[in-house]
């Protein structure tokens, strides 16, 4: 089992999903990956870092965040 990488991005339409898909599939040892539209949220498993994924989603121009920090509190 790999790492899971959590990444907040904004996700428009279908196409944006396409573009983000494509990107990722040229990564090495990704297992799975999933986008759900409703949170802008992007996952991705497998042998691959936070950094790597943030940079080829930047690469398509894509702005990509961790979850990490993203406390919203009363």
């Amino acid at each position: 089992m790999g790492n899971v990488v959590e990444l907040k991005v904004g996700l428009h339409c279908s196409e944006c999903i396409k573009k983000i898909f494509k990107a990722i599939k040229k990564l090495e040892d990704i297992e799975t990956y999933n986008a759900d539209m409703e949170l802008n949220k992007v996952t991705v498993t497998g042998n691959v870092t936070t950094e790597e994924v943030i940079r080829v989603l930047q690469k398509i121009g894509k702005t990509a965040n961790t979850w990490e920090g993203d406390e919203t509190c009363c």
